[in-house]
């Protein structure tokens, strides 16, 4: 199995019964990389060396993925945000800057508004807040979304199409989510199908989340009129332009100190471009 070099590897409880897999390296001021789907916290190998040089660098796989615990329920992206701010105490951060990629970043968004004291600096890269996403979604152009439909079926269906056919499921996604597949080298790609084959009913269950309770908790906030306290980065893809939407006015809908980039490589950023990756993330945390 794969790891990021010069990286300590911890196992830390952050909840009732359920343990993390964090890599930790560097020293400085801290700052958590949340992974996003179908990968696990080798996504950031790159981007995380970059910024061991002169920060404390945790990087954990998410509950129910990599060598994390996967208990049966608990995946609503407000319990995983508390598992992240846990992990951070646990290791001795009660304040950090916070960075998610996908999945990853809707905990990441999730945690910058459930624990505006204690996330410093948020970035989000490549999604739209949850319930912003599935208001985007619409008519065919939504094809390209079919999997967040599949996976907010009822228990049962999903899972079992899934688990017959995993490595085609998640390999797809490997595929036409990058502009570089030289990027996601053998032996990451494998590590990354093994991970999601060990895990296919705890990722559903958080995409599954994702079409419930997920939008409810942002539904509230936005009823309540909460908004991002810290400063944010967005970067994404000109999804917008294939779908129809403003990605600027949205996410500033949510972040009144707000730097959107778009970017030309595919979805997975941090290997295709971890060098701009982590020019952005310096950029942010010296706002």
């Amino acid at each position: 199995m794969p790891t990021i070099s010069d990286f300590d590897y911890q196992r830390v409880p952050v909840a009732e019964g359920v343990t993390l897999n964090a890599a930790v390296g560097g020293s400085g001021s801290p700052i958590v990389l949340l992974h996003g789907f179908p990968q696990t916290h080798l996504m950031w190998r790159h981007v995380a060396r970059d910024l061991a040089a002169d920060h404390t660098v945790i990087v954990p796989d998410l509950r129910g993925y990599g060598e994390s615990d996967k208990p049966s329920d608990g995946y609503s992206k407000r319990t995983m945000a508390a598992d992240t701010v846990a992990l951070a105490r646990a290791l001795g951060h009660d304040r950090f800057a916070l960075a998610g990629h996908d999945r990853g970043a809707h905990v990441a968004f999730r945690a910058g508004l459930d624990h505006p004291g204690t996330i410093t600096h948020l970035a989000c890269l490549d999604v739209l807040p949850t319930l912003d996403m599935w208001d985007v979604m619409h008519g065919a152009s939504a094809a390209v979304g079919f999997h967040l439909y599949l996976m907010a079926q009822p228990p049962g269906l999903p899972e079992q199409l899934i688990a017959g056919a995993s490595d085609a499921f998640f390999g797809h996604f490997l595929d036409v989510w990058t502009n570089d597949p030289s990027a996601i080298p053998p032996d990451v790609r494998a590590a990354y199908l093994d991970a999601c084959r060990a895990a296919v009913p705890s990722i559903v269950a958080d995409y599954r989340a994702s079409a419930s309770v997920d939008v409810d908790h942002d539904k509230a906030d936005r009823a309540a009129g909460n908004r991002l306290r810290m400063p944010v980065t967005v970067l994404q893809q000109d999804w917008g332009a294939a779908l129809g939407y403003n990605a600027v006015a949205l996410w500033g809908a949510w972040a009144a100190d707000l730097q959107h980039e778009t970017v030309t490589c595919g979805h997975f950023m941090a290997e295709e471009a971890p060098a701009e990756v982590a020019k952005s993330l310096r950029a942010l945390l010296d706002r």
